[in-house]
């Protein structure tokens, strides 16, 4: 499985302004990313080395926001003062997911603003109200060229070596169906409590001007 991108929410600063903070922080510019219709959210992206990458999220005065339950995370982050919301994998097979959690995944769309539109397919967004610990899954439907890992290049000296989290490490085990150190590819997981609030409390990027935290 691939540590596909971490998800910020913006706070009451607004989209800009937060993604122009992580982008200090990183030295990588971020980019209009588009917004989403079925989920009632707009982002901006932030181009990581590695096929990754990082998405500062806003959500917009929509009724899909209201509907949707990734509309509703980011608006609960949002409210609760913005920062680190969520983080997602990606993998080709989303059928043993499905089986375990009973539920099919719901396809995801993003609009850029020159119109084109990417598309994917998404479980586990539920999971993030009652435990934000957890990653949810993601499996692209789009041609490459579309999808935010064609941006990689642009942020080669740039990468995310490991994410903060409290929680339970049991728990994304089984989760995830494995030990997340053979099953992640290069980004380690570090439990700093494992009886607070869960959720993630911070990332970790190597870069030209040495190791940030954020």
């Amino acid at each position: 499985m691939h540590v596909d991108h971490l998800s910020y929410a913006a706070g009451p600063e607004g989209l800009l302004a937060s993604a122009q903070f992580l982008s200090d922080a990183l030295g990588v510019d971020s980019r209009d990313g588009g917004f989403h219709p079925r989920f009632g959210t707009r982002n901006r992206l932030i181009p990581l080395a590695e096929d990754r990458y990082i998405e500062i999220v806003e959500v917009l005065d929509h009724p899909a926001a209201d509907k949707a339950p990734f509309g509703q995370v980011v608006r609960a982050r949002s409210e609760a003062g913005g920062g680190w919301m969520s983080w997602a994998v990606s993998t080709d097979d989303l059928g043993p997911f499905e089986r375990k959690l009973g539920r099919e995944a719901v396809v995801g769309t993003r609009r850029f603003p020159d119109g084109r539109q990417l598309e994917w397919r998404q479980l586990g967004v539920k999971g993030l109200f009652a435990d934000p610990q957890l990653p949810f899954f993601i499996s692209w439907v789009s041609e490459r060229e579309l999808l935010p890992a064609a941006l990689s290049a642009e942020a080669h000296d740039v990468s995310l070596r490991s994410i903060e989290l409290s929680g339970d490490p049991v728990r994304i085990t089984d989760w995830l169906g494995g030990d997340p150190a053979t099953l992640l590819d290069g980004v380690a997981l570090v439990w700093s409590s494992r009886h607070g609030q869960p959720g993630i409390m911070s990332a970790t990027f190597q870069t030209p001007h040495g190791s940030v935290t954020i």
